[in-house]
Formats: structure tokens, C-alpha cells, sequence
């Protein structure tokens, strides 16, 4: 393996130069299945590793080659922009590996995050519940404190790909349920404990990429814990930045290209409506304000500064962009969503569809709305 640049303009030069020559185009016409894209999502993972590009921008004791955070970015960008990867399950890593690195027992950092950097497994988030999804201090889900562990009981939803992964970051309640945040407590759990069942949901968009997942008397050993007892809260709000800024700077790049996508599209396209230059340019204007936003939460995450309240203004702002391509894209292709089977017809249906949601998952654009208002405005709670 040749020694690789660190700087991220040289870094994407070489990498850029890498996939130029790679053969990591998906085989499948389209997006195929999902088991299709789970499997291309594990065949690109593991082929950067080994070429070292997977590997920088984290740290030497998990196999990384240091580096700064930022190249992680420009992998998760230029993978999204050529279509190599889903974005989505591309992102669990940075969901989820930064906070384990962070609160996790040395030995169980250093035994799960390699495999899950390198392609071999993959992890689920265990946050969401049927009574409590965006107000998450409401879960129910129960760890009981047991001779040398915990037993827990209870059901979350809304998990991503838990049919694929072989662990699950999952907050459970071991206090008081009227302590709320107060009584949450992390563990890191595998996916295949006996008592731990799941029940994949397809949604609008013709996936089953979400997940029911149900826990009877599921033991989880002491060594697991994620953090101290009690300190579920605290981790759930160091993952959800980072949902809201490396995750949707991926999903930034895929709706870039899609982008450039539409406008090939629309200039192929027999009947093209007179507002279409306008059209485009407000999607355009969209996604760039969105990307221009998240580029600048990449640096501040990258220069070691916090992320908190704030990122809430990122999910606002590519939920709205999102909505808006999207919706662009069905008025400038009439009929070609509702009505064409060919490859390219079926991903802007998916996409199209997926899109609904966008003001939904990850935290509503409600609730954002109202984060934004509190913590940054200081307009105070609601009437």
C-alpha cells in the first residue's frame, strides 16, 4: 500500500485517481435489491480499507491511520457522488463508531470498531420506540441489573438495516420512569443474543430498510455498558449531532449529483415545461445552501468543537432541499415516476418517495424547528 497524503487536497487527488481505476461500480442493473446494495455497501467498504483510504481519519488504535476527520468526509462524498454505496447505510459508521469510541470500555473499542471499519460487519441504533420517537426521554425498553450483566426487555422500531447488522447501540431505561433522561442507560448489544428477535418493515419507497426490533430477557454482559449507568441521555445527544452532520453531508453529495442528474434528464426529455431553468435553479439553490451549512459543521467537527443545538439547522435544511429536488424532479419528468419501469424511472420513483419522510426521520422538522427557537433563538417554550 502506497503511503497516503494527509491533507485533504492531496487525499482526494489520490483518491479520486484510485476510483478512476477501480472496478467498483455496482453489477446490478439500477439500484437493485436491497440485499444487493447491502452487498455492494460491504464489497466498497472493505476495498478502501485495504487500499488505505478507508482507513485514515481514524485513530491508530482502532487500525486507523490517522489523520484528520475530515478525509472520513471526503471518502462518505466521493462514494455517495459516483453511486457506489447507498449514502444511508454508508453513514452508520459515523453515527455510530465516533460514540463508541468515545464512551466505550478500551477492550471493547478495540475488538468491535476495526471489523466495523473494515467492512465485515455492520451496527443498528436502538433509539426509536412506538411511544416514543421523537421524544425520546419517554422510552420504555427496560435493563435490569443481573449477577453479571443486565436483562432487557421491551421493543424499539424505525431500526435501520437490523436485519443486516450483528450489533445495536441501544438505550434502555434502568431508572426510574418518571426521571426521564435522568434514567437512561447505553449498551452495546449483539444482534444474534438469544431473545432478541426482528421484523423488517417495508416502507412507500419498496424497501425493508427499518426494522422492528423486540427484546425478551435478552442478557447483556456487565462489559458492554456504553459510558456509566444513567448516562444513556449524555450519548444519545453525542450521536445525534453526528447524525445531523457527517451522515447528511453523504446524503448532500447523492442529492448533488442527483442534481446533475435531472438537469441530463430534463434536457433529454421531449416536453419540457417553460418554468424548468427556474425550477432547477431553485433546487440548485437548495441544495447548495445545504451543502455550504454542512460544510462549514464538517470544519467546526473537524477542529474539535462541539456540535449541538445547531445542528438541528442542518436536518431543516436538507429536509427542505430534499422535498424541493425531488418534487422538482416529478414536475419536470411528467409521468415518468408515476408511470415508467425503466432503471433510471424506478430510482427517481425511490427517491422521490423516500423524500416524503425527509421532514421526519432523524428528528421532525417540528421539533427542529422548536430546538432552533429555544437554544439558539432564546424565544422560550412553546405557548
Amino acid at each position: 500500500m502506497a503511503e497516503i497524503p494527509m491533507d485533504v487536497a492531496s487525499f482526494r487527488r489520490d483518491l479520486v485517481a484510485w476510483l478512476d481505476a477501480a472496478d467498483l461500480a455496482p453489477s446490478t442493473a439500477g439500484r437493485g435489491t436491497l440485499d444487493d446494495q447491502m452487498a455492494q455497501y460491504f464489497r466498497v467498504k472493505r476495498a478502501l480499507w485495504d487500499a488505505g483510504f478507508g482507513r485514515c481519519g481514524w485513530p491508530e488504535h482502532v487500525d486507523g491511520l490517522g489523520g484528520p476527520a475530515l478525509l472520513r468526509a471526503v471518502v462518505g462524498e466521493e462514494v455517495a457522488a459516483r453511486g457506489l454505496a447507498d449514502p444511508g447505510c454508508w453513514s452508520m459508521i459515523e453515527v455510530l463508531a465516533p460514540t463508541v469510541l468515545a464512551f466505550g470500555p478500551e477492550s471493547l473499542v478495540q475488538a468491535m470498531v476495526p471489523p466495523l471499519l473494515r467492512g465485515d460487519e455492520l451496527w443498528c441504533q436502538g433509539f426509536s420506540e412506538p411511544d416514543a420517537g421523537s421524544d425520546l426521554a419517554s422510552l420504555t425498553c427496560k435493563a435490569t441489573a443481573v449477577d453479571g450483566g443486565w436483562r432487557v426487555n421491551g421493543q424499539k422500531v424505525w431500526t435501520s438495516y437490523a436485519q443486516f447488522a450483528q450489533r445495536c447501540v441501544l438505550l434502555t431505561r434502568t431508572g426510574d420512569p418518571g426521571s426521564a433522561h435522568r434514567g437512561i442507560t447505553a449498551l452495546f448489544v449483539d444482534v444474534d443474543s438469544p431473545g432478541l428477535t426482528y421484523r423488517p418493515i417495508e416502507t412507500q419507497h419498496g424497501r425493508p430498510e427499518f426494522c422492528e426490533v423486540f427484546f425478551d430477557d435478552v442478557f447483556v454482559p456487565a462489559d458492554r455498558l456504553l459510558g456509566d449507568v444513567g448516562q444513556g441521555w449524555q450519548i444519545a445527544m453525542d450521536v445525534l449531532p453526528y447524525e445531523r452532520s457527517t451522515t447528511f453531508w453523504h446524503r448532500g453529495a447523492h442529492l448533488l449529483q442527483r442534481c446533475s442528474d435531472l438537469v441530463g434528464a430534463v434536457a433529454e426529455a421531449d416536453d419540457v415545461p417553460a418554468t424548468a431553468a427556474k425550477s432547477l435553479g431553485e433546487a440548485y439553490q437548495a441544495v447548495l445552501a445545504f451543502r455550504l451549512r454542512s460544510r462549514a459543521t464538517q470544519h467546526r467537527l473537524a477542529a474539535g468543537h462541539p456540535l449541538g443545538a445547531e445542528t438541528s439547522i442542518d436536518k431543516i435544511l436538507i429536509a427542505g432541499a430534499e422535498q424541493r429536488l425531488l418534487d422538482t424532479a416529478r414536475d419536470l419528468l411528467p409521468g415518468v415516476i408515476e408511470l415508467d419501469d425503466d432503471p433510471q424511472a424506478e430510482a427517481w420513483r425511490e427517491d422521490w418517495l423516500y423524500a416524503k419522510a425527509a421532514t421526519i426521520y432523524g428528528g421532525t422538522a417540528e421539533i427542529q424547528r422548536n430546538i432552533v427557537a429555544r437554544r439558539l433563538l432564546d424565544l422560550g417554550a412553546e405557548a
